[in-house]
């Protein structure tokens, strides 16, 4: 464990800081230039990683809860065939939580097209933060929803009136990832409202300055 940390984490680590201490006193720091970097890159590469980040990290929750949710029905449905039925509407959550990783994308596409025209960083970025904020709360959701299923399928197998009890978490737990859809939709309109505010507040300038000044 201690030989898998050390790759992991410190040797990334001390590579960085020995580039940057390099750089540094080399007088060569400005080379290690993150505003640069980003603001050279191309905002059609940011836009496309957030939106695969957003529809990947969607499917991984739901696959992943599905795979957790879907033992347990089958392994308590071996003893108690009646729960099979009723426990697939654990399944039908965790496969909401990928629909809403799809749906989000329908959203990014458009402001990703207007990218390329503006110089505005937050309209270059927004559909990268936005696509992995909803692709991050979507892959915990799916993770609960599919650890909640698993616990309502095998306490329904040994007790029936234990199945609605923990239904209601599972509901709650759902809920989880239209949170991160919400938020994501907030951010990916606010960039489209300042887009649309810093328009209009260049025509109502141009509008006010005196013809005369120059």
């Amino acid at each position: 464990m201690g030989y898998y940390a050390y790759y992991t984490y410190g040797l990334p680590t001390f590579l960085v800081i020995v580039i940057a201490l390099y750089l540094l006193f080399t007088g060569s720091g400005e080379a290690f230039n993150v505003g640069r970097f980003l603001e050279e890159s191309s905002p059609y590469a940011w836009g496309a990683t957030g939106i695969g980040l957003c529809i990947g990290l969607s499917v991984l929750g739901a696959g992943w809860g599905i795979f957790v949710t879907g033992a347990s029905i089958l392994g308590g449905g071996v003893r108690q065939p009646r729960i099979t039925t009723k426990n697939l509407i654990s399944i039908i959550f965790c496969e909401v939580v990928a629909i809403y990783g799809v749906s989000i994308r329908q959203a990014c596409t458009p402001l990703l097209r207007r990218t390329l025209h503006t110089s505005k960083l937050l309209h270059r970025f927004c559909p990268l933060l936005g696509g992995l904020t909803v692709g991050a709360c979507n892959l915990l959701c799916g993770v609960c929803v599919g650890v909640t299923g698993s616990t309502a399928a095998l306490s329904d197998a040994a007790d029936p009136d234990l199945f609605v009890k923990i239904l209601v978490v599972e509901v709650f737990g759902s809920i989880l990832g239209l949170f991160g859809l919400i938020v994501g939709l907030l951010m990916i309109g606010s960039a489209q409202d300042f887009q649309a505010t810093a328009h209009v507040a260049s025509r109502a300038a141009q509008a006010v300055v005196s013809p005369f000044v120059h």
